[in-house]
């Protein structure tokens, strides 16, 4: 009983000489009897110091990340100048965008912090896959002159895409509101330029039972670069996204102008 009395004024004495101080702005200073204690905010590592009678304990922060390193999917549809997904002249380019897809493999981000962790600079490289799925059993012919499509009669085509794959590169202005980006929201908005690595088209049916698979490598016309105007918001690892392109899908020499519009989820790792 004796003891416990002694424990009982042995810790009101510590707690009566308690006293807290901010240092400065990031440091708190803390006094408990001989003891002292620091406790210092905004570090990248967690840290313990001994130094005789100071403890020095340095708090860990969460490190900010950018929100373009993930995997994003969405559909795919080709307007014309005018917003529109009428081409009169050339009608293979109402595309079915149900099936038309696209996937963006973000390999890699850097941001550049501009207010603190809270606005910055995005950028990054990724690849992205897109397909054009066409209608009504369009072949594509591709000559020195013209990229044109006739009919197929004959084959009824279960899948019928135009396929490329391009190389990303992102510069991109990105708003958060919260230093630890698993709870952060956030909003990137700027530019994905892009150029074409492969591209090809790939139809599949069916004839007399016999199920087949056609595939032609070529460029189709296809512009040798992207250049996409992008809108990017979510909360943590998981958002949505949409690009427009600013340049025509194809070389307008040889075909209409198509720009595709691609909207869909991201997440991000």
């Amino acid at each position: 009983m004796r003891k416990g009395y002694i424990l009982g004024a042995l810790m009101l004495m510590g707690f009566a000489s308690f006293s807290q101080e901010e240092e400065y702005a990031d440091t708190t200073r803390i006094n408990l009897g001989e003891k002292e204690i620091l406790i210092i905010d905004h570090v990248e590592d967690s840290l313990i110091i001994e130094d005789g009678d100071t403890v020095r304990y340095e708090r860990s922060k969460p490190t900010p990340e950018p929100h373009w390193m993930g995997v994003d999917f969405g559909v795919t549809m080709l307007m014309n100048p005018s917003f529109g997904t009428n081409f009169p002249v050339d009608p293979q380019w109402q595309n079915d965008p149900a099936r038309s897809h696209v996937w963006n493999l973000n390999i890699f981000e850097h941001k550049f912090n501009i207010a603190k962790e809270y606005f910055g600079i995005t950028t990054g490289l990724g690849f992205s896959f897109t397909s054009v799925a066409l209608k009504n059993n369009y072949v594509l012919v591709d000559t020195p002159d013209s990229l044109y499509a006739f009919m197929d009669t004959v084959n009824n085509y279960s899948k019928n895409k135009l396929k490329a794959t391009y190389l990303t590169v992102p510069l991109l202005l990105e708003f958060n509101t919260n230093i630890d980006s698993d709870k952060s929201f956030y909003l990137a908005t700027g530019l994905v330029g892009g150029v074409r690595l492969t591209s090809k088209t790939k139809r599949k049916g069916e004839i007399a039972g016999e199920k087949f698979t056609i595939k032609n490598k070529g460029t189709y016309a296809l512009n040798p670069f992207k250049l996409d105007a992008v809108v990017r918001l979510g909360y943590g690892d998981v958002g949505v996204f949409a690009n427009y392109s600013l340049l025509p899908l194809f070389d307008t020499g040889k075909t209409s102008e198509a720009y595709p519009l691609t909207f869909g989820l991201s997440l991000n790792f």
